[in-house]
């Protein structure tokens, strides 16, 4: 199997930033070149989900800030990487880690939310303000507990900081979504359906958020498969897995890599099911900040298939 070929109806997207060549083992993710938006969001919208945490209800907590409900994920140890015959090098070798004890969003950010922080002008819009197929996503009513799309991991990044949380690391996410067994997906080893996960354009665009009870991590988090890729705390480096630290890793050093990659997890709504797979790594560009601040590249790279959601740890 080739590493992350994307769907030929929109490889066009990216015609005008070619994926690396550096790399052949995955593919970048399309992304926007267009400038910031300037349109706000409405207020949020709470967030419920119809899943049963594993967790107990002390274990669960809401967001002051955003609304956002929060998972306690305990301190453990986990086998993390790809173990089932479709993983790849990137992915290699599995390994135990582990991890200190930290919250995680239940679901990804939504436009409400985010737009509360562009609101409180620490934020950035999104840098377009349309879905895949929506022209009126962000700041639309009837879009606020949607997935926010168009957000660089720059964007991303202020917004968990400003929320008072952080990027997940690659093992903080892949440990939310597998717990300590070794399933491939969250929900366990079966391939992803229509009550699992949205993909394969089955819908069309993104979903409202949590609307797949039946694809729930082991912890009770809601769509870490499928609706849209989510950006990590991470630099990529498809080897990294050989030299990860065996407690709390943090992902490459600035030094230790040569682009300015950020990591990726978990699938969008255009992707098929082996691209769900709970240990699948892709990756975009991430802010340079060597790059002059009114240069793209100095945020990086968007796109209508990537989101994200925040972490915090634990007290």
């Amino acid at each position: 199997m080739m590493k992350k070929i994307f769907p030929l109806f929109f490889l066009f997207l990216a015609a005008c930033q070619p994926a690396p060549t550096t790399l052949p083992e995955a593919t970048a993710i399309p992304s926007s070149t267009s400038a910031p938006a300037t349109q706000t969001a409405t207020a949020t919208v709470e967030i419920s989900s119809t899943a049963t945490p594993t967790a107990a209800p002390t274990n669960i907590r809401i967001s002051a800030k955003d609304g956002m409900t929060q998972l306690y994920i305990p301190a453990g140890t986990f086998t993390m990487g790809g173990m089932d015959v479709y993983r790849e090098n990137d992915e290699q070798p599995a390994h135990e880690v582990t991890l200190n004890a930290f919250w995680m969003d239940q679901v990804e950010v939504t436009n409400g939310m985010y737009g509360l922080c562009v609101q409180a002008g620490i934020c950035r819009p999104p840098v377009e303000v349309r879905s895949d197929n929506r022209e009126e996503y962000f700041g639309n009513p009837e879009f606020n507990d949607y997935p926010v799309v168009f957000v660089t991991w720059y964007d991303a990044d202020v917004y968990c900081t400003w929320s008072g949380r952080r990027l997940p690391t690659e093992a903080e996410w892949e440990y939310a979504a597998r717990g300590n067994d070794k399933r491939n997906y969250p929900w366990g080893d079966e391939l992803p359906n229509e009550y699992t996960a949205n993909f394969m354009n089955l819908v069309g665009d993104t979903t409202r958020v949590g609307s797949y009870a039946e694809g729930a991590s082991p912890f009770g988090v809601l769509d870490l498969s499928g609706n849209v890729w989510e950006w990590v705390a991470d630099r990529y480096r498809p080897d990294y897995y050989s030299k990860s630290t065996a407690e709390n890793p943090q992902g490459p050093t600035e030094d230790e890599v040569f682009n300015t990659f950020r990591v990726i997890r978990g699938g969008s709504f255009q992707e098929d099911g082996l691209f769900l797979r709970l240990a699948n790594r892709s990756f975009l560009d991430g802010p340079n900040l060597k790059a002059q601040s009114d240069e793209e590249a100095y945020y990086g790279k968007s796109s209508f298939v990537i989101g994200f959601r925040c972490a915090q740890a634990a007290e």
